[in-house]
């Protein structure tokens, strides 16, 4: 499964998850927390299972998309009717968003095992994708996944906007566009955090989903500093972010040529190429490009 795009769409729109399927998202995540208010949301679980069943693993195996669905706060009384809902659709994982702390994601694990089972689903198939950083207790634990064995986790994310609230700033980028410290500081921690348990760091969302432009140079940046994919909030945004995760020609050439000069030197720990040397650290990046390739 491809990790560039995941875009949220509502649960309780018929009209927008229609049209999901063919938008081009490599994830399609049926949003059954913010985007759902609350008189809504058990019209939504129902939307949100039909909808799974229509697009199952077996129609978009091959070249499809993932079907996550986001669930409600562990927090709250919600999540667990989500929960039994999404998996009659039997989706490819779960986002779980104001995760206080990676305790939180065994109860689910559990949870989601008892589903499996009594929906025939293949045990320990469903993911876990978690939104971190969303709190302050959420940051300040995010190094705690570094050190979690947590073998249903298909990578981190994180949320800007539920923690600028949290912590009551008013800006989240500074005047030059960058992200303000402490948003930095959960960025960060999340992509390191991730990569050093081989999991899928995800980029937060661009709100603004109008300026497209800012968008392409926010998402470039993104794939830039090691992220594999980015969240999405409007169908416009997916092809702009597909875009700036997919490796250039370029960097493809480049990095099959790598490939190809350690695959002709077995044991070898630096070779020349170009005018430099190439080690380890360049064959890693060069078989992480061609994967992104496919």
């Amino acid at each position: 499964m491809k990790t560039r795009s995941w875009l949220f769409v509502p649960g309780d729109s018929e009209a927008k998850l229609a049209k999901a399927a063919s938008v081009g998202a490599d994830v399609v995540v049926v949003d059954l927390e913010d985007a759902v208010a609350p008189p809504a949301k058990a019209s939504a679980r129902e939307l949100a299972a039909r909808w799974l069943g229509a697009h199952s693993r077996q129609v978009v195996a091959g070249g499809g998309f993932g079907r996550f669905v986001r669930i409600n706060a562990l927090s709250s009384h919600l999540w667990r009717d989500d929960l039994i809902a999404a998996m009659q659709g039997r989706p490819d994982g779960i986002m779980v968003p104001k995760v206080a702390e990676p305790d939180q994601l065994r109860i689910l694990a559990a949870e989601i095992y008892e589903q499996e089972q009594r929906n025939a689903v293949p045990s320990g198939s469903t993911r876990i994708l978690p939104q971190l950083g969303e709190t302050p207790l959420s940051a300040l634990s995010i190094p705690d996944y570094a050190r979690e064995d947590m073998p249903r986790l298909a990578g981190l994310t994180w949320g800007a906007e539920d923690l600028a609230s949290a912590i009551g700033a008013t800006r989240k980028r500074d005047a030059s566009g960058q992200w303000a410290d402490v948003f930095r500081m959960v960025r960060a921690q999340v992509l390191l955090a991730a990569r050093s348990r081989s999991l899928t760091p995800i980029d937060t969302i661009h709100a603004d989903y109008r300026d497209l432009s800012a968008l392409k140079a926010i998402a470039e940046a993104s794939c830039a500093d090691g992220f594999a994919g980015m969240l999405a909030i409007h169908p416009d945004q997916v092809p702009v972010i597909n875009a700036a995760f997919t490796p250039t020609p370029e960097q493809v050439e480049q990095a099959q040529t790598i490939v190809d000069l350690f695959a002709a030197n077995p044991g070898a720990g630096a070779l020349p190429l170009d005018g430099r040397m190439v080690e380890k650290p360049h064959l890693d990046w060069a078989r992480r490009i061609l994967d992104r390739a496919g």
